[in-house]
């Protein structure tokens, strides 16, 4: 006996892109599928999906709440509280919308309202892009009925039958990007003679990279290099007011890039954190790529996933702690040498899972219905 349509799904993540991106891309495909269906998002009080998510077309409902940090804070002192409260507003989402299932990417607001949803018995899946899993996660997976995840050997988190390996979900216009090249040129402003350089510091921002590229920008443009900076919010107006007086007509720096398929489309070589969304569209879009891995991430998880690339002959890796002397040189080494980009482009293409989005829906569908 199957659920009543039109269905109802909560999808609950946030914090960073890396949780965000997933849990709209999961939306669009189950609307794609099921054009009546209800999907009310759940984020995090102040964090980016509260802005992130309407913008995308959706209802969000936010949280009052935050993650543990290392130092004693306020904020800290005010865990329990802020826990006790979301657990019971999250409870009372779930009864006032009546979910057929709860979906969760991750990030702090995930964790009461999956706890709300499994006490109801309301069925509830969870994605996990990394290869370490997040501590939310980990908490309701013995709870949840479904565990999808983008690497092997994830039995080590989470129970084992209810694992599904489906990879990560990206936003579909990434796939096949090739044929955008000459629209995105147009986009940007750019001309098909110069190598283009894409650096992405993620959505909030990364300061090794940025600083790097700070330093060597001179560099890039006596090489008359095309480049696209994502800055990220924390940095893009300390970056503006650094750069103002250097030549740059082949500049194009923003605080976060909406269109992101042209950004992948323009690129010869990107510059990125080695996050798990970061990569699995990295090996979407075939971009011949230099991981930087961020250090402060839980069990050096960044560096693990990009070490999967360099393996495999699919990337370039340069550490955090050298990036300052080599990020802008192995760059250039790389946006001009035609044969090992498109040695990395074959390979990192074989890397991607082009189906994770519609596997993961499939797997929300098999819940519902059963």
């Amino acid at each position: 006996m199957g659920a009543t349509k039109p269905y109802r799904l909560i999808i609950t993540g946030g914090g960073t892109g890396g949780h965000i991106f997933p849990a709209l891309a999961i939306a669009n495909e189950f609307k794609s599928r099921h054009a009546d269906s209800e999907i009310l998002f759940v984020g995090a009080e102040g964090r980016m999906e509260m802005t992130r998510v309407p913008e995308a077309g959706y209802k969000i409902i936010g949280l009052w709440i935050s993650g543990l940090q290392r130092r004693l804070t306020l904020s800290n002192l005010l865990f329990p509280l802020k826990l006790v409260t979301s657990y019971f507003k999250a409870k009372s989402i779930i009864k006032d919308f009546k979910p057929h299932a709860v979906i969760g990417t991750g990030g702090y607001a995930s964790g009461p309202i999956l706890l709300a949803a499994t006490k109801t018995k309301v069925p509830a899946l969870i994605q996990e892009q990394n290869s370490y899993a997040g501590l939310t996660n980990k908490q309701v997976a013995d709870k949840v009925q479904r565990v999808c995840v983008a690497y092997t050997g994830m039995e080590r988190y989470f129970p084992k039958e209810k694992i599904v390996l489906t990879g990560n979900p990206v936003r579909k216009d990434i796939i096949e990007v090739e044929s955008k090249r000459e629209r995105a040129n147009n986009h940007f402003g750019f001309t098909d003679k110069e190598r283009t350089l894409l650096i992405l510091g993620g959505s909030l921002g990364a300061r090794t990279i940025n600083e790097s590229v700070l330093g060597g920008l001179d560099k890039l443009i006596d090489a008359q290099v095309q480049v696209i900076w994502q800055t990220g919010k924390t940095h893009y107006e300390s970056i503006k007011s650094q750069v103002q007086n250097k030549d740059l007509r082949r500049v194009r720096i923003y605080d976060f890039l909406k269109q992101m398929d042209l950004a992948y489309a323009a690129a010869d070589v990107v510059i990125s954190r080695a996050g798990a969304l970061a990569i699995s569209e990295l090996c979407l879009a075939g971009c011949p790529s230099i991981l930087v891995p961020s250090p402060n991430v839980a069990e050096d998880h960044q560096t693990k996933n990009a070490l999967t690339l360099v393996l495999a002959d699919a990337a370039r890796m340069v550490k955090d702690s050298d990036a300052k002397t080599q990020l802008v040189n192995e760059a250039l080494k790389l946006i001009y040498d035609n044969q090992q980009c498109q040695l990395l482009r074959e390979n990192i293409i074989r890397l991607g899972k082009p189906r994770a989005t519609e596997e993961i829906v499939t797997e929300i569908e098999k819940l519902i219905v059963t």
